[in-house]
């Protein structure tokens, strides 16, 4: 049995019933065969891939709070600190009833690698609780954020790990966490990302994941002799992500026509109307099927199906798992040519897989959602500066790094003999820094 093949067993044996992250762990391991096998010996004497799916630091924990009818709730922290051979751990806080721990370690578990290619000096770690923000008035929100940060504060520091935002985390919650952090540990500090502009927070941080996905999917259609402006456009999700997506797709020239949420998904023709969906979901907090009422030109589906509107480019921004094979091969039936995800890990082990034996191109979401933890730590930066750059520095530096992402992982797939292959070129390029710096710092 091959090295890879003998960490994968243990990794399913040792972490039972945690799905994605198995999931995650194959398919990087998966796409570094090729690199593993040239320098297996030293790799396994060195137990160096069970040291990378191993995360250093697992922290669990109780989180109670009072609601508004006085009762009192419990829900579980998670904190998951991955890999810091490059840097303090960096990455989101989640709150969905979703959430466990085996989400929370796949999600770091990439995360180690998506950080690794901006060419930045932050490990990997990711965070969050079984909380549901969705309904809770904002001080049940804000009494939930002290607790959880009364326990997290522990844990946590500017130059030890520096969480940010994630699904359920946006500035509302990053403010009252902040707020108790320095409340406790009397410092003012940039120990979150993701802050208002008052606080230290960074121009362009709002707007990061959905730009950076499009810097990177335009460099991509460029390098294989194709262009944004002029193509039809699918973004599932309704959330940050898609928002930003769409409109930085639609300045450079592209039309969107769809976006959903976990209740349907809306198709508008005419493109769609960001004003409209910025009214409903970010200041409203409602659900898209609203914006069906404001434009009556549009159509609302309830469920899933979002994938069937015909389309040249897919952007699969709402959440893991998101896109599965049936979905990808309506897609491929329809002309679709490139998909490119916003989201961590929003399609299935199978349809990446058709994907990339249709020569679809693919950008994996380590690389095309990397925007948002590169600005978060530009904002880190900044912090430590004491300085505030204007939204145009931050965007320009943004651009430069996405497309220095693309660079790196078509070079990397260049380099192995698997030309195109994205996945695979992500995953080497992530991997390769990493090994570097744990093999420079020894047994640790």
């Amino acid at each position: 049995m091959s090295y890879i093949d003998e960490v994968m067993e243990r990794v399913v044996a040792k972490n039972p019933g945690e799905a994605e992250f198995h999931q995650a762990v194959k398919e990087v391991l998966d796409s570094l065969r090729l690199v593993v096998e040239a320098n297996e010996e030293e790799y396994r004497k060195n137990g160096l891939l069970e040291r990378l799916v191993e995360p250093e630091r697992v922290i669990s924990f109780r989180v109670p709070w009072v609601d508004d009818q006085g009762r009192v709730q419990v829900n579980r922290g998670f904190r998951v600190q991955f890999n810091s051979a490059i840097g303090p751990y960096k990455g989101g806080l989640r709150f969905h009833p979703s959430v466990n721990q085996g989400i929370i370690k796949f999600l770091g578990f990439e995360q180690c690698f998506k950080n690794s290619l901006t060419g930045l000096p932050i490990g990997g770690g990711k965070g969050g609780a079984d909380f549901d923000p969705k309904g809770k008035s904002d001080r049940e929100v804000m009494a939930f954020c002290q607790s959880f940060m009364t326990e997290l504060n522990k844990y946590i520091g500017a130059d030890t790990d520096v969480p940010a935002g994630d699904i359920g985390v946006g500035a509302r919650e990053i403010g009252f966490l902040f707020g108790q952090y320095k409340r406790i540990r009397g410092v003012y500090e940039g120990v979150l990302t993701g802050k208002g502009l008052t606080y230290g927070g960074s121009l362009a941080r709002t707007e990061a994941t959905g730009y950076g996905l499009i810097y990177l999917l335009d460099e991509m259609l460029k390098q294989n002799g194709k262009e944004l402006a002029g193509k039809t456009v699918v973004v599932s999700g309704s959330g940050n992500v898609a928002i930003y997506a769409t409109q930085k797709a639609t300045q450079l020239g592209a039309k969107v026509v769809a976006l959903s949420d976990s209740n349907g998904w809306i198709y508008d023709a005419n493109g769609i109307n960001l004003d409209v969906v910025r009214e409903i979901k970010e200041v409203r907090r409602g659900r898209i099927k609203e914006y069906a009422d404001a434009v009556p030109s549009s159509e609302y589906h309830e469920g899933k199906g979002i994938w069937s509107v015909k389309c040249d480019i897919a952007l699969p921004c709402a959440t893991q798992n998101e896109l599965n094979l049936d979905d990808v091969k309506t897609l491929v039936a329809n002309g679709c040519f490139a998909v490119a995800e916003g989201a961590n890990m929003p399609t299935t082990r199978e349809a990446t897989e058709y994907l990339l034996e249709n020569k679809i191109m693919f950008a994996p979401g380590k690389a095309a959602n990397a925007g948002g933890v590169a600005t978060s730590a530009l904002e880190m930066t900044q912090n430590s500066m004491r300085l505030s750059w204007t939204f145009e520095e931050v965007d320009k530096k943004l651009q430069e790094i996405m497309v220095g992402i693309f660079s790196k992982m078509a070079d990397a797939a260049k380099r192995y003999g698997v030309e195109g292959n994205y996945v695979a070129g992500a995953n080497i390029a992530g991997f390769e820094k990493v090994v570097m710096a744990m093999n420079a710092q020894g047994i640790v």
